[in-house]
């Protein structure tokens, strides 16, 4: 239990060090490369969600979509096979599942930050 305490605690420590802007170990500073002034800003957490959500869910949608495709192609190409069918009705199935948590994490996402006050929203 202790040496999973010791990991832990090193993860976190390099988690935060990656994270961090500016690092100074004594009178030495390492400022990070994330920009920290102008449109595309980092300086805080919520700047940092913003930047990953931004990127996260439309690349969510673009991979919904051609599962969807897939499963439509699957759907078409198997000729009446039952097996085949049934197949391409799980890819449907699963791109819905999908669909349906891309919509919940995007409203959870504006949610949390009216909650918390981060102006017009995250997204």
């Amino acid at each position: 239990m202790e040496r999973v305490k010791k990991i832990l605690q090193v993860f976190l420590q390099l988690m935060h060090s990656y994270l961090a802007q500016k690092i100074c170990i004594g009178t030495q500073c390492v400022v990070g490369p994330l920009p920290t002034s102008g449109p595309g800003k980092i300086n805080n957490l919520a700047d940092l969600v913003n930047r990953v959500v931004t990127f996260l869910i439309p690349l969510a949608a673009v991979i919904l979509l051609f599962v969807f495709i897939w499963g439509g192609y699957d759907y078409i190409m198997s000729q009446g096979a039952p097996d085949k069918i049934k197949s391409a009705q799980a890819k449907f199935t699963t791109g819905i599942i999908g669909l349906v948590l891309l919509l919940l994490s995007y409203i959870v996402v504006r949610t949390i930050s009216g909650i918390f006050g981060l102006g017009g929203g995250i997204i």
